[in-house]
């Protein structure tokens, strides 16, 4: 069933060029399998990241995509930052924000959206 099955993120996007520069040239994912009209698919560590395009991009309030790191989401910040990335900032319960991380005991995340505002994470800890 299920539980036996990877699981994909997947974001709609209004243009697919732009998400192209967005996701290859900021994020730095390698586009995975043949290039489709509307359609992008990246290969992020062992999981799978497809976009599309769709006329409910950006909609969603809560995260779309979360990259799981050790204990350098800091280090990912600031090289994210320095491609133009802004992040996000949120009052939680139970966080407390150190720069652009937001901090809980082990846990650290942070939040910053693509062109479109689709919420994506960084979590480590």
């Amino acid at each position: 069933m299920l539980a036996n099955q990877e699981a994909v993120a997947t974001i709609g996007v209004r243009d697919t060029k732009k998400a192209k520069e967005f996701y290859e040239g900021v994020l730095g994912l390698k586009p995975e399998g043949p290039e489709q009209p509307g359609v992008l698919t990246y290969k992020s560590g062992g999981s799978r990241l497809f976009v599309y395009e769709s006329p409910y991009a950006g909609t969603n309030k809560a995260t779309s995509a979360t990259w799981t790191f050790g204990e350098d989401v800091e280090g990912e910040v600031e090289a994210l930052k320095k491609k133009g990335v802004r992040f996000e900032h949120y009052e939680l319960p139970n966080m407390k924000r150190q720069g652009d991380v937001h901090v809980a005991g082990d846990m650290k995340a942070a939040w910053f959206k693509d062109p479109d505002g689709n919420i994506l994470a960084l979590v480590g800890g």
